[in-house]
């Protein structure tokens, strides 16, 4: 048994599923809406690529440093992918990243919920000391979105990675700290019960 055990963790808005080769069609009709993909700033596998990617997650799954997840909304249809990565079972950390959402599915409650749900499942089941995010420092929407969970700026990882389309990305990287969860889960919960 590994610290990283696949789990279905779900909520109201969100349902989030072990990652499968089984749900590729989903997630290209997903990617589609929007045409993630061509979107300079982050990482969405181009339909032909798809269960590639599929294929490195779960890879990275195996080796332990992930946990990729299938993103459901409320209806049960398939609206992005999501995972913990850089899993340090060691030192009890984490982080929430490689995250996207259909077109449809943004700036809904799906997001929020989903965070929560991970967020709970890592401090309050994996025992984690800090959640880690991080996002291209000029991804602004994702920064925010960020911030709004209650992660704070920890810096700036400058030259930290190549994007796909070559240039150099500086990341932002924010955390939450396990003293802070408790304020962290009650501001998401309101957050959600203002959603209804």
């Amino acid at each position: 048994m590994s610290w990283l055990d696949p789990v279905t963790l779900a909520g109201n808005h969100a349902c989030l599923e072990p990652l499968s080769q089984d749900h590729c069609e989903g997630l290209i009709a997903a990617a589609s809406d929007g045409a993630l993909w061509t979107l300079w700033y982050t990482s969405v596998p181009e339909p032909d690529r798809m269960a590639a990617e599929i294929q490195r997650r779960l890879g990275l799954q195996a080796s332990g440093s992930m946990l990729p997840f299938t993103v459901k909304d409320a209806a049960g249809r398939i609206v992005g992918m999501t995972s913990y990565m850089n899993a340090d079972a060691v030192n009890k950390r984490l982080e929430i990243g490689s995250t996207w959402y259909a077109r449809s599915a943004q700036r809904s409650a799906l997001n929020t919920q989903c965070k929560l749900l991970l967020l709970r499942h890592a401090f309050e089941v994996l025992g984690c000391i800090a959640v880690e995010f991080r996002t291209h420092v000029l991804n602004q929407h994702s920064r925010r979105a960020i911030e709004r969970l209650g992660a704070r700026l920890d810096g700036i990882l400058r030259n930290h990675q190549f994007a796909r389309n070559g240039t150099l990305r500086d990341s932002a990287v924010y955390s939450i700290i396990a003293s802070e969860w408790p304020g962290v889960r009650a501001h998401l919960t309101l957050q959600l019960e203002m959603a209804r």
